[in-house]
């Protein structure tokens, strides 16, 4: 054990080397037996998170000791872990603050940063665990392919909408720009391979670009007797990716990729430094057109979290604009890793400077306006996904939810059940109605009522494709309920008053009272919003219309050219027969259910013995088999020259990726065409390591089925898609 401490601690003297050995021999034997995602000893975590402390930070052994001692009272609440030992009050002070801190719930702070930041405060007398807190959660991002998916996905958003702009204003810029780029890679994976193979490609350019530009300035700088040293700073890939968005350019036309950074070798005296940055500084504009809107001193006048560095914009004699940043080697510590970074300077222990970048720790957390919010790279800090919000459930739960979801979208993403019967809800503890628009952060519970039903009205609150679907599932089972009742009480009245009613009948009264599917007209019936009673009377006067004519209309009648018939005219091989898309359900034909013909499809009529004329398409299975068996059958049809309001069914079979969002992603797609999902079958098959689905739509035309279609088929998770 002294032997591994030493090995990973060895910058610390002997009375830190010391506390750290007992430190990490305590949470050793309480953590013993306790496991990783990835099935190693989670002893691995803290020794990571002291690593980052010790190496990358720069903090004291009272840092490292405090890590390993909170790891296991962690696991152990109940054993003060510092008691009987020598490791001194600041050491206890933190690992109580990490303890309180590691309470923290994502709902608490409404995944606002200053919320979280005022917590901090609140938590911890001493800034060094905010700055541990930071440690813990790198070490976590590095390591986030050993976590389950949900609570990966929970840890992004916290990292961005938490932990990135607190590294950002405490000036832990390496920090931040890690946690950024590994947020990118996870959050959105296609752009981030995108960009950093752009980089990958580019990197010689960029070479070729700082020897070109140093050339001319060699033998000046020489001759000032100034040592430094050349650094290209590359943009991180999720900056980059931010300024494509922000400024609507692909990746060739964000110009300040990369920055030339002059790190000056000389000794840490302030005056000196001040002096050897502004002779490069002149010895660059001297050389190269600059341009002063861009110059930024942050030499004269540092920022609170300490960073200093000057940066001027120049453009070379390709008319190239490169930005140039100018500063020593211990600002470039300081810009890397924060003030404390400093303490490790040359390997000297400053504890003056680490007790003044503490100091602006605090101030920095206890007003959140203080400049610290522009880093060095001016990028703006991470904003959550714009498509997207983020609430919480009252135990804390995190869901995800797209951006203006309401109280109803919520209900139904917890269950379809509490969606139906959702009256209302509490947002952050205030009642609001269903239709109140959430935002990321908010903590939702939802009110329900056993009485309550869904309306057509609902369809207009909600956004999600999930509470479209279920809606429209409920209503339309309430719907065909009614509609059964409707249809029996039709039947019973018309058996009483020993009246027919014709389709074509059907149909006028349908146009009359704007019915547009003979469901909604016996669901008008069932409900009692449409008087039977008027459909009697409308046979009684169509009765009366079409009483016997007299001898004289007769003979009019019989002088009035005839009429092209709808209907097949027996010899006439050749006529055709006009399908109106309004009354697809005619006794004259039916739509053949092998290929479910859509208004607009080649078609062609099949004379069946028992179902009248059936429609096929030309495409269909079996129109080469019907055509060759029974050619005298074989009508041909047309459909009418506009499109009726019915709808058509149609089948499409689907192939997609082992993905859950795959299944959303087809009902938002259809959702957006004037198109409807009437029933959905999804099976795994495992031997493809795919989803098998069937999804049965109800169409206007064929136009809008082909768009549907062309649709799925350019997500990226679909594999195939076919009409049946």
């Amino acid at each position: 054990m002294m032997d591994l401490t030493d090995e990973l601690f060895p910058g610390y003297d002997e009375r830190g080397r010391s506390m750290i050995r007992e430190a990490y021999g305590i949470a050793s034997e309480a953590l013993a037996g306790q496991t990783r995602g990835n099935g190693k000893p989670f002893i691995d975590h803290p020794v990571n998170v002291a690593r980052i402390a010790a190496d990358e930070i720069g903090l004291p052994a009272e840092c490292v000791a405090a890590v390993f001692l909170h790891e296991a009272h962690r696991f152990h609440p109940e054993t003060d872990v510092t008691a009987g030992k020598d490791f001194g009050k600041d050491v206890r002070t933190m690992v109580d603050g990490l303890d309180k801190i590691a309470t923290i719930k994502p709902k608490d702070t409404k995944l606002e940063a200053e919320n979280y930041k005022r917590l901090i405060v609140s938590y911890s007398k001493d800034p060094r665990v905010t700055v541990l807190k930071l440690a813990d959660r790198l070490e976590v991002m590095r390591s986030l392919d050993i976590f389950p998916k949900l609570s990966r996905e929970r840890k992004i958003l916290e990292t961005l909408m938490l932990y990135i702009p607190l590294a950002h204003q405490l000036g832990l810029y390496n920090m931040k720009s890690e946690l950024e780029d590994i947020y990118f890679r996870y959050a959105e994976p296609e752009q981030y391979r995108a960009i950093t193979n752009k980089l990958k490609s580019t990197e010689k350019d960029r070479q070729k670009l700082m020897t070109q530009f140093i050339e001319p300035l060699k033998s000046k700088l020489s001759e000032e007797g100034i040592k430094y040293k050349l650094k290209i700073r590359t943009k991180t890939a999720y900056s980059i990716w931010r300024k494509m968005q922000k400024q609507k350019v692909p990746f060739e036309g964000v110009y300040d990729v990369f920055a030339i950074r002059f790190i000056i070798d000389c000794e840490p005296d302030r005056e000196l430094e001040h002096a050897l940055c502004w002779k490069v500084f002149s010895r660059v504009t001297e050389e190269y057109e600059s341009d002063t809107n861009r110059l930024r001193d942050w030499i004269s006048n540092p920022k609170p979290n300490g960073y200093e560095s000057l940066h001027i914009t120049v453009k070379n004699k390709d008319n190239v604009y490169l930005e140039v940043q100018i500063r020593t080697k211990r600002m470039d510590e300081i810009a890397e890793n924060g003030l404390a970074s400093h303490w490790s300077y040359k390997g000297i222990k400053h504890e003056a400077t680490l007790d003044k970048w503490l100091v602006s720790v605090r101030h920095i957390l206890e007003h959140p306006t203080a400049d610290g919010n522009s880093g060095y790279y001016e990028d703006d800090l991470p904003t959550p996904p714009e498509k997207e919000i983020f609430v919480f459930t009252p135990s804390g739960e995190l869901r995800k939810l797209a951006a203006g979801s309401t109280v109803l979208d919520f209900a139904f993403d917890i269950h379809s059940n509490l969606g139906i019967k959702c009256t209302g809800g509490r947002v952050n503890g205030k009642a609001v109605p269903i239709k109140e628009k959430l935002k990321t952060g908010d903590v939702v519970e939802i009110m329900s009522s056993k009485n309550q039903k869904p309306s057509p009205d609902w369809l207009n609150i909600v956004v999600t494709s999930k509470a479209r679907t279920k809606i429209r599932q409920k209503l339309s089972e309430a719907e065909f309920r009614k509609a059964a009742e409707g249809k029996e009480l039709l039947e019973r009245r018309l058996k009483n008053w020993k009246m027919e009613l014709t389709d074509e009948d059907m149909a006028a009264i349908m146009k009359k009272t704007q019915h547009k599917t003979l469901n909604a007209f016996f669901a008008a019936i069932g409900d009692g919003s449409m008087d039977i009673a008027d459909i009697k009377n409308y046979l009684d006067r169509k009765n009366s219309e079409t009483a016997q004519p007299s001898a004289e209309e007769q003979e009019k009648q019989q002088e009035k050219p005839q009429q092209p018939s709808s209907k097949k005219t027996e010899g006439a091989a050749d006529d055709i027969l006009i399908i109106d898309a309004k009354n697809v359900k005619s006794l004259d034909y039916k739509m053949a259910k092998c290929c479910n013909p859509v208004y607009g499809d080649d078609v062609f009529g099949f004379v069946s013995i028992k179902d009248g004329i059936k429609i096929h398409r030309i495409s269909c299975t079996n129109a080469a088999r019907l055509m060759e068996k029974y050619p005298y059958r074989i009508q041909k049809v047309k459909w009418s020259d506009s499109p009726g309001t019915s709808s058509f069914q149609v089948t499409l079979k689907i192939v997609a990726a082992h993905e859950a969002s795959v299944i959303n992603e087809i009902f938002d797609t259809v959702n957006s065409f004037k198109a409807s999902v009437r029933n959905f079958n999804v099976s795994d098959n495992d031997r493809n390591g795919t989803y098998d689905i069937q999804v049965k739509l109800s169409v206007p035309n064929n136009l809008e089925l082909d768009k549907v279609i062309s649709q799925i088929r350019v997500k990226k998770n679909i594999i195939k898609v076919s009409r049946l």
